[in-house]
């Protein structure tokens, strides 16, 4: 195992330390609807500040049209793949399984999109770990909850999210392993399908879950303060 997957391994134990937190916090004391939707457009401002700031200028700048559009459709093709194997399973078989499952396909994807952010650069890969951090701490809560509401003990509820966490430094090993020598349209590529997923996960997932909740402009301006935020890591970094 090279050091550049060594590190993107390290890095990924950060948001799979959240996943555990975001599923004690649902199991012990969790947040209200106001709460969980402004940390939710909170966290889309910071995932979207990172794809605009960071992996969209780098893929520009590389300028390989035919790998940009079929890593940019592979992305796609398999974060809606993912959704609909989700609701299939979710319809088939009611109960917290499905979520699981998607949850744990959610952090493998994410592990690999941090190690993708290693593999084009340690800036990259530490400002994607940020943004992720933050949004895994939902996928956490998303999880709890639902084995709360199928019954599972506190124990279990707590230590299935917390397993799944390791998905997260899995998928980071093997992206930063396996691509970090990508060079050209390839590598083009594989950046355009970290960017399709990211996009992905914050019109598909944060923002669509965070407007199941009742909206007020402070909830609103959230987005905007997450974006504002990391972009201002951006410049002083």
């Amino acid at each position: 195992m090279n050091s550049l997957a060594l590190t993107a391994g390290a890095y990924a134990l950060i948001p799979a330390t959240a996943i555990a937190a975001g599923a004690a916090l649902a199991a012990f004391q969790p947040p209200g609807p106001f709460v969980r939707s402004a940390t939710q457009h909170f966290a889309a401002g910071v995932v979207f500040a990172a794809v605009a700031g960071e992996l969209l200028p780098d893929i520009m700048h590389r300028g390989s049209p035919g790998g940009v559009f079929v890593g940019f459709a592979l992305g796609t093709a398999l974060m809606l793949a993912v959704k609909w194997f989700s609701e299939r399973r979710e319809a088939g078989r009611p109960g917290a399984g499905g979520l699981i499952a998607t949850v744990g396909i959610d952090l493998f994807i994410d592990g690999i999109v941090i190690g993708i952010g290693f593999a084009a650069g340690s800036r990259q890969g530490v400002l994607l770990t940020v943004a992720l951090t933050i949004e895994v701490l939902f996928l956490g809560l998303s999880a709890a909850s639902a084995l709360t509401r199928a019954g599972a003990s506190r124990a279990r509820v707590i230590g299935v999210p917390a397993s799944l966490g390791l998905l997260l430094a899995i998928g980071a090993v093997a992206g930063a392993g396996l691509l970090g020598s990508l060079t050209g349209a390839v590598m083009e590529a594989v950046l355009s399908f970290g960017l399709a997923a990211l996009l992905y996960l914050v019109t598909e997932e944060l923002l669509i879950e965070a407007h199941e909740e009742p909206q007020s402009p402070f909830i609103a301006a959230m987005f905007f303060a997450g974006f504002l935020l990391l972009c201002m890591v951006e410049m002083l970094a």
